[in-house]
């Protein structure tokens, strides 16, 4: 690792260690033997951090990665290369001011977001290297675990054992180990500290293909986006978490903010305008963040890996094996709907926290996310097919009825104003319900299959006929009496199944029987 992290170390502690420095202060008067123990303080977590980084090493050693820490006790954390599944390289802002990045190595095996690995500290053109060897060589691995898999999900695009062990030859000497050999990499791929870099760097002997660049122009789909619209307020919750939980460090009782809150509550119109504020400021927080989180976004292929980059602040580019994508999936809200705007992600095998690291475009045109999805994963060329009239019942039923039996209880009760809001949200169902019933759908091309629902949040799923390993055909006591009943393809990528919800009986298991003949046919004899 390079030498350098120590400043981020340093830059990363101060928070933490200023309330101790200020109590040994105060409690000493200020007098010189306090500044004397701060300063020890200060000294003494400079010496933890750079004991730290001089006995942290890793290696990549045959088939495996080893990262050794031997601070107090020795201990050595051995990942497979055959397990790996994923690498990030993320630059946090302190780390692109010196030149640095973050590796992080997802195995799989934890599930959710855990990385297994983490690298913190490589000179930023190291990071892309290191990435770029650890894919090649996990599939090297598996190559010569399994040749006839591997052939089959890989094809040209597999790594021999004599191209992994020529990276690692290359490797050799720069990302071996800590202290010196990081410091020589970073010199000879003319990452300078102080620079701020370019996006993720590329060996040359990796032929990329450009995707998708978002343009600047989309930043006005941001306010579009309810994971942004809502920032102002919750950013105002946490500002006001965070005044309890600190407040008595700065003289702020309990007492004192109750105070404060009874006053607004006496003063309706400020908390009026409080509001209007926040509601004002949504849209253009939500384009804020869009910014923040997409800036620069770029999806391209990179010898036999999709890499997704992305990021103001902190920069993270993720980099996706092509051989484990099974699909893709398209969202979209309300909102998002009626501007035909969507979002997409794939579905990768043994991938964690997929709508985060397998996000293949932020907000974007439904055309050109539809048209990127084919060019980088598969096109899908069938018409979605509609689901019975029966289906359109259920989902009336299931938007008016709640609202309409608090109406009518309300009203027994003579809650006359509950009962009035109760039945605009009934009438509110109608059309819920017919675009929840406008949604459904499934089709499959012979390749591909794809199931779609949802209204408020709705998204389609499409998955290669390879990826499915299974079908579950659930039907309830009430889709009984309506013929009825969902079709669950398993797959072994993403949510680990994706439903076609009340599909007819004979449609659905004929659905089934088109994607695996050979799994469903035997059990649909005439009889």
């Amino acid at each position: 690792m390079s030498p350098l992290v120590l400043l981020t170390d340093l830059a990363r502690m101060l928070p933490s260690l200023f309330f101790p420095l200020m109590g040994v202060l105060f409690v000493g008067g200020f007098s010189p033997s306090s500044f004397l123990w701060a300063a020890f303080g200060v000294v003494g977590s400079i010496g933890y951090a750079v004991v730290r980084w001089v006995t942290f090493t890793f290696r990549v050693a045959g088939d495996r990665l080893e990262i050794t820490r031997s601070l107090v006790s020795r201990s050595v954390r051995t990942i497979p290369l055959h397990r790996v599944r994923g690498v990030d390289v993320t630059t946090p802002p302190l780390h692109r001011l010196f030149g640095l990045a973050v590796v992080r190595i997802d195995t799989g095996a934890g599930g959710g977001d855990k990385q297994e690995g983490e690298l913190d500290g490589l000179p930023f053109a190291e990071a892309g290297r290191l990435r770029e060897v650890l894919l090649r060589r996990s599939r090297a691995a598996r190559h010569d675990a399994d040749p006839a898999a591997a052939a089959g999900g890989v094809g040209a695009a597999g790594a021999t054992g004599a191209t992994a062990r020529a990276d690692l030859e290359d490797m050799a000497g720069t990302t071996g180990t800590a202290g010196a050999g990081g410091t020589a990499g970073a010199a000879a791929s003319g990452s300078v500290p102080g620079a701020w870099p370019a996006p993720m760097a590329t060996p040359v002997s990796e032929p990329e293909q450009v995707y998708a660049r978002v343009p600047w122009r989309w930043l006005l789909y941001g306010p579009l986006s309810g994971a942004f619209l809502f920032t102002p307020f919750a950013l105002l919750g946490g500002a006001v978490g965070l005044a309890f939980q600190w407040g008595n460090e700065f003289g702020l009782s309990e007492r004192a903010a109750i105070g404060v809150g009874e006053w607004l509550w006496h003063r309706p119109l400020l908390l009026v305008a409080v509001a209007i504020a926040l509601v004002l400021a949504m849209p253009v927080a939500g384009a804020v963040m869009y910014a923040v989180f997409n800036w620069h976004f770029t999806l391209s292929r990179r010898g036999s890996s999709l890499v997704a980059e992305r990021g103001l602040i902190t920069r993270r580019s993720v980099a996706l094996e092509h051989a484990r994508i099974r699909g893709y999936e398209i969202a979209d809200g309300v909102l998002e709907r009626r501007v035909k705007i969507v979002r997409l992600w794939a579905i990768v095998t043994g991938l964690g926290d997929s709508r985060t690291r397998g996000q293949l475009l932020p907000v974007a045109p439904r055309d050109f996310a539809v048209r990127v999805a084919a060019e980088a994963i598969g096109p899908f060329g069938a018409a979605l097919r509609p689901h019975p009239p029966k289906a359109l019942q259920r989902r009336l039923f299931r938007a008016v009825a709640p609202g309409a039996a608090v109406a009518v209880v309300a009203f027994l009760l003579g809650w006359v104003v509950v009962g009035v809001v109760a039945v605009v949200v009934a009438a509110l169902g109608v059309p819920l319900g017919l675009d929840r019933y406008r949604s459904l759908g499934h089709a499959y091309d012979g390749a591909r299959l794809a199931v779609r629902s949802g209204s408020l949040p709705r998204s389609q799923a499409v998955v290669e006929r390879r990826a499915v390993v299974g079908w579950t055909l659930r039907q309830t006591w009430f889709q009984r009496r309506s013929r009825v009943l969902t079709v669950i393809a398993g797959v072994g990528a993403g949510s680990g199944g994706y439903a076609a919800i009340d599909t007819g009986e004979e449609q659905g298991v004929r659905f089934a029987a088109e994607v695996t003949p050979d799994w469903i046919t035997p059990f649909t004899a005439e009889r």
